[in-house]
């Protein structure tokens, strides 16, 4: 039995849902490039970053929601206008966020498993 819930979503809307469900909880976003059929993001970036995150998700603390959030396929990703950077100010793929606070993890740093786990377990 974790300790935390794991939530696998996709899009805007679902994550919208998902927080609003969940309200009063620390939740944990991580958002990735849509996956095809194989499994495979077209995003390399979050291909490499995924094992890391959840390698590290047993710092979670307890109680809280993690939220692995698919955003889209690229084309959508890359329009500017789309939901995830205009609300969520999202700057790139994967980020890594405690929903509701500043801190985040943005492409590169969810490669490096002690930033992921300091991001979980601080507060």
């Amino acid at each position: 039995m974790t300790k935390y819930e794991d939530i696998a979503i996709h899009g805007y809307e679902e994550f919208c849902k998902a927080v609003s469900e969940r309200k009063g909880k620390e939740i944990f976003a991580y958002f990735s490039g849509d996956k095809d059929d194989q499994g495979k993001s077209w995003c390399p970036d979050c291909v490499k970053a995924e094992p890391v995150v959840r390698g590290e998700l047993s710092h979670l603390p307890e109680g809280s929601v993690f939220i692995y959030c698919q955003v889209g396929d690229r084309p959508y990703w890359k329009d500017p206008n789309n939901d995830f950077k205009k609300n969520l100010k999202l700057t790139g793929v994967p980020t890594l966020l405690r929903y509701g606070t500043p801190q985040k993890l943005v492409e590169e740093e969810c490669f490096k498993a002690d930033l992921v786990r300091m991001l979980f377990t601080e507060d």
